[in-house]
């Protein structure tokens, strides 16, 4: 499966390469590397192998197969042709850490929200910038780590569910693409496509997202059986921004089986950031002078496939069809997956 990052502040930037690249646990690093406390603890079922099995299948594969880095800037904004922040988006295909390019964008960028994915691609769509997230519609970003069982069998009935507008910015071929377009449909439902350049409660974004994953698992069940085929679950491990505000889901819809992992921190933030006291790595300091105190560092929340530092007691699992929801005041809420399946 993919692994994704995401960050978001209301006062406190990060700087891209403290997050991204130096940590030995980076997303930069996980292309074959994977750090996963707590899980097979917090997951044992009464088969301890198949526990085992479930969590290196959805989470140790190769993750090769191109990265999508997009951060929140104001420079339309003051310039006047916006309000609030817009993201700046870099792709590529090939190791993150042989492209300097990349390297460079991280050691000079820094940011209040921030997402990051590492794509590890299923063997039914093209190895290609285009299929590599986070994906944008207007001022929003989303992206996935999972599938979306039987994508191949429903993407014909899926596509008649998507607003013409949302339909035309698919460039891509992945299932996590169409998805985020239906998602994106539902929010724009009321107002048109106008809605995607301005932020709503989260609230309605969840409503939007549960409901596209509910219009998903009423196809399958209309669309699998009639091929004479078992239904499958699908893995949805998704976030979503506007760059203000945060909301991710942990979710597959099996009454057994676990979503791959994704933890939450509140604090991370101050070990990943070289203005302030600790290491990612290890215990102590970070080697430089810190310019500030660690109860200076400003409200903050990260959510990823795998924590970024190897401080376990930084991160908190989040639970199998969880939703975390955090505000513009970066206070966290946690509630139910409403979905049925």
């Amino acid at each position: 499966m993919c692994r994704w990052f995401a960050y978001i502040s209301n006062s406190e930037r990060c700087l891209l390469e403290d997050v991204l690249i130096d940590p030995g646990h980076s997303i930069a690093k996980q292309v074959h590397d994977h750090y996963l406390p707590k899980l097979i603890h917090h997951e044992l079922g009464e088969d301890r192998r198949e526990t085992e099995r479930e969590v290196a299948l959805r989470n140790k594969l190769f993750n090769a197969d191109g990265l999508g880095v997009a951060w929140y800037t104001t420079t339309r904004a003051d310039y006047g042709e916006c309000e609030g922040p817009r993201p700046a988006m870099y792709r590529i295909l090939r190791q993150p850490l042989t492209d300097p390019h990349f390297r460079s964008i991280c050691a000079h960028t820094s940011t209040l929200a921030l997402f990051a994915h590492i794509r590890a691609a299923s063997g039914e769509t093209a190895i290609t910038e285009y299929n590599n997230h986070p994906f944008q519609f207007g001022r929003w970003l989303f992206m996935h780590n999972g599938v979306v069982a039987h994508f191949s069998i429903i993407k014909r009935e899926f596509c008649a569910e998507l607003s013409h507008d949302a339909f035309q910015l698919i460039k891509g071929t992945t299932d996590s693409e169409h998805l985020a377009a239906l998602i994106f449909t539902y929010l724009e439902a009321t107002k048109g496509p106008e809605a995607w350049e301005a932020t709503h409660p989260l609230d309605e974004v969840k409503d939007a997202l549960e409901r596209a994953i509910s219009t998903v698992f009423e196809i399958q069940k209309k669309v699998v059986p009639k091929r004479g085929l078992p239904l499958e679950a699908s893995s949805l491990n998704i976030a979503i921004t506007d760059g203000t505000q945060l909301i991710t889901i942990r979710f597959r819809n099996h009454p057994t089986q676990q979503p791959p992992s994704l933890y939450f921190s509140t604090t991370a933030g101050v070990t990943l950031n070289r203005k302030f006291p600790g290491h990612p790595d290890r215990d102590g300091d970070n080697g430089v002078q810190n310019l500030k105190a660690a109860h200076e560092h400003g409200d903050h929340v990260i959510v990823c496939s795998e924590p970024t530092t190897f401080k376990s007691s930084e991160w908190e699992l989040i639970n199998k069809n969880e939703c975390i929801m955090v505000g513009p005041d970066m206070v966290v809420r946690r509630e139910s997956v409403n979905v049925q399946f």
